[in-house]
């Protein structure tokens, strides 16, 4: 049985166990968070108390935290996955870090003769768990070839992006920069639109099926429609990258002004008391008196 560990299983994480386990992998799961734990290892999934025993455990790891900080952590930490990695394990690098975060870390596993893969993921935890996601993938041709069959179980579309671990970051901020940018402007043309005293589901459908559609103004502007705002993807996420993806531009000698306006609204949500809600709670915010 192809056995694959997966640190991190919130939102993203767990919908990608769920998805392994449906297509009959061995499935080990690691997290901070006991809670997440339990419904897994009712399916299934073997619980492990350290990235350090679940590398040991398996064929390939997926690692799906929120950040750099936390992504050293688990792999170079005192319990962590590099312990017990083994020449040749693919590493799944998944979450939204920067570039420069990537191709260190990368080059850390590179050393310990570990194959690290730059994978970031897009499409919300549905998606995860329907395995029809997509993954942003940029590692050496032969490393690729050697994981395929992990990378289609997760993933439908899989983009192929280049061998430079790193690039997989820079397409996934420049994605999730217009991603920032399209909701931010949802968000402000619906409260627009509230204060013209139109009706917001009719707007809605207007803009979904006229120039204005975007699918993440869908999907998150239906629920804050509707006042849900329980947390598939909390607003510091998108205020997370943003920012890197404004900074990853700078660095490359360019200010892009209308990401640089999102990214700003994004962290003055979060400071209003928005942080741990739903993204579509921007709605809520530009609606404010």
């Amino acid at each position: 049985m192809k056995s694959v560990g997966i640190i991190g299983v919130g939102n993203m994480g767990g919908g990608m166990a769920r998805r392994l386990l449906s297509q009959g992998w061995s499935v080990h799961v690691r997290d901070v968070n006991a809670a997440v734990l339990a419904p897994l290892q009712a399916l299934g999934a073997v619980v492990h108390s350290s990235p350090a025993t679940l590398a040991e455990a398996v064929d390939r790891l997926i690692v799906c935290v929120v950040d750099a900080q936390q992504m050293a952590e688990t792999l170079f930490g005192a319990q962590g996955a590099a312990n017990g990695l083994r020449l040749g394990q693919g590493v799944l690098l998944c979450p939204t870090i920067s570039p420069e975060d990537t191709q260190n870390l990368g080059q850390r596993l590179s050393s310990l003769g570990a194959e690290p893969i730059d994978a970031p993921m897009s499409g919300g935890p549905a998606r995860a768990e329907q395995g029809t996601m997509s993954l942003m993938v940029a590692c050496p041709d032969s490393v690729f070839e050697a994981h395929q069959d992990l990378l289609h179980a997760l993933a439908n579309p899989v983009f192929r992006i280049s061998e430079r671990v790193g690039d997989g970051a820079r397409t996934k901020l420049v994605n999730n920069l217009l991603a920032g940018i399209n909701l931010a402007g949802a968000a402000e043309v619906l409260a627009l639109a509230q204060r013209m005293g139109l009706d917001l589901t009719t707007t809605l459908d207007v803009m979904e099926r006229s120039s204005g559609q975007s699918w993440i103004a869908s999907d998150r502007m239906r629920r804050a429609i509707a006042g849900d705002y329980a947390p598939r993807a909390h607003m510091t996420l998108l205020e997370k990258d943003t920012r890197l993806a404004v900074e990853a531009a700078q660095r490359a000698g360019v200010t892009p002004a209308l990401g640089t306006q999102a990214s700003a609204i994004f962290a003055q949500a979060s400071a209003a008391g928005f942080a741990k809600d739903d993204d579509a709670a921007l709605l809520k915010h530009l609606s404010a008196p």
